[in-house]
């Protein structure tokens, strides 16, 4: 006899049970709390999904009443299916795991090394991370450089650091 856990549910498969169920394990009882909130005032028509009319009115709650259609439909999309409560999770859950491609992160490293030598003076990447955008503090510039090859002059060679914040850490032989 099958499982509870492999048995068909009337009105979905086992593919639908698991991916609700693992998605609330990848947050903290109060993240997703929080998360629970956020979509309450975003349902504003209290019916348990967030549809177009509902993003409008919670971008007019927020003073933007010049959302666009389109722009809506293309949120809207971001989900594979209407969006409960679960595929809310899912979808923030997938942005704040995601990292961009290795690719991705090498262009922006080089877009900061106009003479295409590989590195950049860790110094230099350093105060760009502490006063640009979303600021790192020392501390969280420090963790992240702990993952790069420094040479002895410094400079930091942002292609391994970029296959190691894409493939995880290098392993020596």
């Amino acid at each position: 006899m099958a499982s509870r856990k492999t048995k068909k549910k009337e009105g979905g498969a086992l593919r639908a049970q698991r991916a609700s169920s693992n998605v609330f394990s990848n947050f903290e009882q109060t993240q997703i709390q929080e998360f629970k909130e956020a979509f309450t005032l975003m349902d504003q028509n209290r019916d348990g999904f967030i549809d177009k009319e509902d993003l409008k009115d919670t971008y007019a709650s927020l003073g933007k009443t010049n959302v666009k259609d389109d722009e809506l439909d293309a949120m809207l999309r971001e989900a594979s299916g209407p969006i409960n409560f679960t595929m809310f999770l899912n979808l923030f859950g997938e942005k704040l795991t995601s990292t961009d491609t290795e690719e991705t992160i090498l262009n922006a490293f080089k877009m900061l090394d106009p003479d295409g030598k590989g590195s950049i003076h860790k110094e230099y990447i350093k105060r760009l991370l502490m006063s640009q955008a979303d600021k790192m503090t020392a501390t969280e510039v420090d963790q992240m450089l702990e993952f790069a090859s420094i040479d002895a002059a410094g400079n930091l060679d942002y292609k391994a650091l970029s296959y190691v914040l894409t493939h995880g850490e290098e392993k020596e032989e």
